[in-house]
């Protein structure tokens, strides 16, 4: 794979398995030192002993996303030790539960906010200044197309991931006039344990690999790559824009 990141610093959250874990092993592919944000130790433990394999680098965070502070902290050591951040990959995101609306646990339906929406804003509070110091910053977060769909039971994750495209869009809206480029990424059905959480009795080996879906979205992190506030979605030709 080509080096066309070396000498640059990337961040993704939810980092230990899935679309996070196969776009960190990616970039760091690519060159970049890669900060691997996630819950589970085991999986960034693992996911640090692919990089090094690789002959890549990784940092990694052990935190919940709803440690807020922490988001926090993560920032001022980004900044501590590099004084910039090149590209950020937000990519944690919890389904939750299932249900009709009125039967949604008051606990569940906050918990999917603070994690797909408050998460989101807060790493952009975090870390903004420092994708601003970045020749060319990228930001990619990503998304879902029941953000449009709304299906029924599905009301936690579909509001979470609306309120997320308009907390993206208008970020991106901030930094038209600077390097920075902020889009999303809507992966649509990929095999995935969050997609055998919300369907059960699908066959995986029907739906795209992590692996294949998270590789297309590389080229988002590039420099090349110019889109602004707009949201491409992955296919087995590649990456096309639908929004």
């Amino acid at each position: 794979m080509k080096k066309s990141l070396n000498g640059q610093v990337a961040v993704v959250t939810g980092a230990s398995r899935g679309i996070g874990r196969d776009i960190a092993l990616g970039l760091a592919e690519m060159g970049a030192h890669v900060v691997a944000v996630a819950r589970t130790e085991g999986g960034l433990t693992e996911l640090d002993d692919e990089i090094k394999a690789a002959g890549g680098s990784a940092t990694l965070v052990p935190l919940d996303m709803r440690d807020f502070a922490g988001i926090d902290r993560l920032g001022a050591a980004i900044f501590e030790r590099w004084k910039k951040l090149d590209i950020l990959v937000a990519n944690a995101g919890i389904l939750g539960k299932l249900s009709p609306l009125g039967h949604v646990d008051p606990k569940v339906w906050d918990e999917v906010m603070a994690v797909n929406v408050t998460a989101n804003w807060r790493l952009i509070r975090s870390l903004d200044p420092l994708l601003r110091q970045s020749e060319a910053g990228r930001a990619v977060f990503v998304t879902s197309g029941l953000a449009q769909r709304c299906w029924a039971y599905w009301g936690p994750y579909s509001v979470s991931k609306a309120a997320l495209e308009a907390l993206v869009k208008t970020y991106a809206a901030e930094l038209e006039s600077s390097p920075v480029r902020v889009n999303l990424f809507s992966p649509g059905a990929t095999a995935t344990r969050m997609r055998a959480q919300a369907m059960p009795g699908e066959d995986p080996a029907t739906l795209p690999s992590a692996r294949a879906v998270a590789r297309s979205m590389l080229a988002m992190c590039e420099k090349g790559f110019t889109h602004h506030g707009t949201t491409h979605r992955y296919s087995a030709d590649g990456l096309y824009k639908v929004a």
